[in-house]
């Protein structure tokens, strides 16, 4: 597995990490036992960087990630987060980022993981009504304390990122980025780029899309939100399917799948992007990781970029609920 080194925090972590979410919830029942094996084979081929978050499975994933984390604890970068307030069961939110809502959240995570320090801590979203200093005042305080190494912000905008770095150097920024989630280009990309801030992208596969393998509602299993992401009703997935024909086109050429040329992509957007693709499954998983080997070819980049250009996606990404405290 290649390596790149997290933003300003000179922390060495693999090309790619693994997003864990799906492994608690969203994407169809749980299987611990699955999870867990898949959690090992990523550690046996190299990937560090474990992507989980407080609400993910409403503390589950973290629980989850703690028993996959010992004994090898200094070997591997644990990524949380903490922001979204949720109750078991329910999608609809409320976002806190106070800071004392902060240290609580992080002293929960810390035990829920089963560690003295996380590695990298974001914000996963932001409450517009709490100054994005004070909130970073207290993340200061964690990492003072040695309970955070480095800190993150989920979703916000570039305005949000340059007063974020001003009281402390932010190390990681996630939000989705994939070929058929372009918003990123338009400017926060470059500010990261000019602090040195790493750029982790999560729903690299679009949810899965980029693969190929959901072209109809009723390849979602029972309970997967995708089912009311609007970018999956029928009128707009009839649409962005047929965009899918110029990846396959390529992947034929490269001897791959589209899901490793959707990866590939982001891969040759720059040495700073770190795209974070989660599965359950180690064929999946060994699918994904074989991407960091995929080179494309400059016309293969201009094709790409002119399929999934920024006005050829049909549908948002996600439903009212879901887009609380984007571009925050």
């Amino acid at each position: 597995m290649k390596k790149r080194i997290l933003g300003n925090s000179n922390i060495e972590i693999s090309a790619l990490g693994l997003g864990c979410m799906g492994m608690s919830e969203f994407y169809g029942p749980a299987d611990d036992e699955q999870s867990l094996n898949t959690l090992e084979h990523a550690f046996d081929i190299g990937i560090t960087l474990y992507d989980s978050a407080d609400t993910y499975g409403v503390g589950h994933n973290e629980e989850l990630l703690g028993r996959f984390a010992q004994g090898k604890r200094d070997k591997i970068v644990l990524a949380t987060k903490c922001g979204i307030v949720r109750q078991k069961g329910k999608y609809e939110r409320r976002i806190d980022s106070s800071p004392d809502y902060i240290k609580s959240a992080c002293e929960a995570s810390l035990k829920r993981l089963g560690t003295d320090f996380i590695d990298l801590f974001y914000l996963h979203r932001l409450n517009p009504e709490v100054q994005i200093e004070e909130s970073v005042g207290a993340l200061a305080d964690l990492m003072a304390e040695g309970k955070i190494t480095s800190y993150g912000l989920c979703e916000v905008s570039e305005k949000t990122l340059r007063r974020a770095h001003t009281v402390l150097p932010v190390a990681a920024l996630q939000t989705e980025y994939s070929l058929w989630s372009r918003e990123p280009e338009n400017l926060i990309l470059d500010v990261c780029r000019e602090q040195n801030t790493a750029f982790v992208a999560y729903s690299p596969l679009g949810r899965g899309f980029l693969t190929g393998k959901l072209t109809s509602k009723n390849d979602l299993a029972e309970g997967d939100f995708r089912a009311s992401n609007p970018r999956f009703q029928d009128e707009n997935l009839s649409h962005n399917v047929t965009l899918l024909n110029a990846v396959e086109e390529i992947a034929n050429i490269h001897d791959c799948t589209t899901g490793q040329v959707a990866l590939a992509w982001l891969l040759s957007q720059g040495p700073d992007i770190i795209p974070i693709p989660g599965t359950r499954r180690i064929k999946y998983l060994d699918e994904n990781a074989g991407s960091v080997n995929v080179n494309l070819s400059p016309s293969d980049l201009a094709t790409l970029d002119k399929v999934f250009n920024k006005e050829a996606i049909s549908g948002n990404r996600y439903t009212d609920e879901g887009m609380k405290g984007i571009n925050a």
